[in-house]
């Protein structure tokens, strides 16, 4: 009886001991990051049956728990990876917004100095000081553009270098897990069953770190060890084996880092950017897609149509010495990356066509090989559209033209075009000389002094086919009362004459033109009006302006730029497009700093449900304490007692 009654206290004593270690575990963790609360779980041992029925032996300690919830704690995980995205992306977008919301010497102000300046020659084309300060605000904002375009750049190698950091800290994660899941395979084993929690918990800790990083999956498996996902289901932790990541420049893009993953076998893949999602990883990868990338082509893309209008209009003017003017803008070339993993060795150059046209999108282009006949698709990455497939070079689409500079592509090579990208680095002023400056019309028109009617010839406006046949000689055209005709024209190009109500006739080079009040007389791309009612023999000259110093008739048509939409296929003009760009960029940076928020917010709700499972309550701690406390007390009293009476049975004999 009391040899029961000893172990029977001896066992209560051993579980209170132990559930006191316990709590004194729990408490000495309070602060451990990862920590689960831990519980002995106490179960009675097993009775002794006699005549009078079963007597029990006291109780003992089955295992040591954690007061783990696996489904809270992937939802963690999942929820601390999206608000991590959010950051990592909020805190790069805000950079691009405070960057294009300069409003004291931003691209848009500097652009309007620019056109200012423009007016300036306009009113005073004599003043050299007027055209200097016209190159001067050019300058200035040739600069600002290459500024900006360095600044996103920059910006770029930022994030290459962030992806890099990543990368080795995914590694050194992976690595640890599968570390953690062979030792936790082999104590487990050691103890008969028993978990090794601690280390469990390390685990569970690093996996939550790592979901900061990138999302990822945990796949439990029947012998407790973790297999951990990336991306689309690729594996990057099998139970004790790591994959390791690298990051490699794209092979599409080789001023892109981009990840690729070495499996278990060793082979290496390169993920796709949209692969990667969740964590500071995948919020990098989002920043760099849906905001960098657009943003730089969209800088490029303004300051190739201010380049390209300025440009066109320029050369259509003449300056001080009579001489037409040439480019004022140096502008970019498409940049064309051939794919690393390309079997041919085509190579591609490009050219703008139009950059009213321009898109702020890349371009793919892919060959294909069927029955010895190659053809080339073309696609729209921002939209995915496909702008059609076409059976030779040279391809021209959205105001780009490419072509074949050398080498033979094979099937299934692929290029990437980037029309626009490094539209704003390459962009500088070409015209330094204030004489240089084209702000006179290259044609003059004038009535003859003697005239005896009221006609009246207008002054005259050219347009690019003018420069392709420049007037050779002085123009004099008389008038015929008798047929009412114009002649005189040049006897090597057609005229035509556009009526008020739009409608147009075409006359052959070299015969009588009818004059008509209010119509408008073209050839060879030099176009006037007239007007009046002439008398018989008056006549009208058109010729060469061979000193335009007081002539700032193209300098307003230059000015007049500023007004037109020119950008995005005529949908609205340079500051507009700037506004817009400016505008989403905002927009872009306040959606994700309230979802982030929000996402803060629902993070904190779960892990406050999580913490109150597994989380170590003070409170609750001491007071077990004070109960196990007793517990071993009491016990330590049952075994006094077992004592006292085998002590009173020998003093019996």
């Amino acid at each position: 009886m009391s040899g029961n009654l000893f172990f029977t206290g001896l066992s209560g004593l051993s579980v209170a001991r132990t559930a006191l270690v316990t709590t004194a575990h729990n408490t000495a963790n309070v602060y451990t990051a990862g920590y689960t609360r831990q519980v002995a779980e106490v179960a009675t041992n097993g009775a002794i049956a006699t005549g009078a029925g079963y007597i029990g032996t006291g109780a003992g300690v089955t295992t040591i728990s954690r007061s783990y919830d696996r489904y809270l704690t992937a939802q963690l995980a999942t929820a601390q990876s999206n608000s991590a995205a959010l950051t990592a992306n909020g805190a790069q977008v805000d950079r691009i917004d405070s960057l294009l919301a300069d409003r004291t010497s931003g691209i848009s102000v500097l652009m309007q100095n620019f056109f200012t300046a423009v007016q300036g020659v306009a009113n005073t084309p004599a003043d050299s000081a007027a055209r200097q300060q016209l190159i001067s605000s050019a300058q200035s904002l040739a600069t600002k553009f290459r500024a900006t375009d360095q600044y996103l750049s920059d910006l770029n190698d930022s994030v290459n270098d962030q992806i890099s950091g990543s990368v080795e800290q995914i590694n050194t994660y992976s690595s640890q897990i599968a570390g953690l899941n062979q030792k936790i395979s082999m104590l487990t084993a050691m103890a008969g069953g028993q978990p090794p929690n601690d280390l469990m918990d390390q685990r569970d800790q690093l996996v939550s770190e790592l979901s900061q990083i990138v999302d990822v999956k945990v796949l439990q498996q029947d012998n407790g060890k973790y297999n951990v996902f990336i991306g689309t289901g690729q594996s990057l932790v099998v139970g004790d084996q790591a994959a390791k990541m690298q990051a490699v420049p794209s092979a599409a893009d080789p001023t892109r880092m981009s990840v690729a993953l070495t499996g278990v076998a060793g082979n290496v893949s390169e993920l796709k950017d949209s692969a990667i999602t969740g964590g500071s990883l995948g919020g990098l990868m989002n920043f760099r897609r849906d905001t960098l990338i657009p943003t730089q082509n969209a800088i490029g893309r303004l300051s190739l149509a201010v380049a390209d209008a300025f440009n066109n209009q320029h050369n259509l003017g003449v300056d001080l010495n009579g001489a037409l003017g040439g480019d004022f803008f140096g502008n970019a070339a498409p940049a064309i990356f051939s794919n690393a993993k390309n079997s041919g060795d085509l190579v591609l150059s490009g050219s703008i066509d139009d950059a009213s046209q321009l898109t702020t999108s890349d371009y793919a282009v892919q060959v294909k090989d069927v029955a010895g006949v190659l053809s080339y698709s073309v696609t729209r990455l921002s939209d995915n559209t496909s702008l059609g497939t076409y059976s030779g070079m040279p391809i021209s689409f959205d105001g780009v033209t490419i072509d074949a500079a050398s080498g033979t592509a094979q099937d299934g090579d692929t290029f990437l075009v980037q029309p626009t990208r490094n539209g704003a680095r390459d962009m500088e002023v070409l015209v330094t000389d204030p004489a240089k400056v084209a702000a006179a019309s290259p044609i003059i028109t004038g009535n003859t002094a003697g005239n005896q009617g009221s006609g009246a010839i207008g002054a005259a406006s050219v347009d690019a086919a003018y420069l392709g046949t420049p007037l050779a000689a002085n123009v004099t055209l008389s008038f015929d009362a008798a047929t009412g005709t114009l002649s005189g024209f040049p006897a090597t190009s057609d005229v035509t004459v556009t009526l008020a109500d739009g409608s147009t006739s075409t006359y052959a080079a070299g015969t009588p033109v009818p004059f008509t009040a209010g119509a408008k007389v073209s050839f060879d791309g030099i176009s006037f009006g007239m007007s009046g009612a002439p008398a018989q023999g008056d006549t009208f000259t058109v010729g060469r302006n061979v000193a335009g110093v007081s002539d700032g008739s193209n300098a307003l048509l230059l000015g007049a730029l500023q007004r037109q939409s020119l950008v995005g296929g005529g949908a609205t003009t340079f500051n507009g497009a700037y506004t817009q760009l400016v505008s989403e960029v905002g927009n872009r940076a306040m959606e994700i700093q309230v979802a982030s928020v929000a996402q803060d917010s629902v993070t904190g709700q779960i892990k406050a449900s999580q913490q109150s499972i597994s989380g170590v309550n003070q409170d609750e701690e001491t007071a077990n304490l004070l109960m196990f406390q007793q517990m071993y007390q009491a016990n330590a009293k049952v075994i006094q007692t077992a004592s006292t009476i085998f002590d009173t049975i020998l003093g019996l004999r």
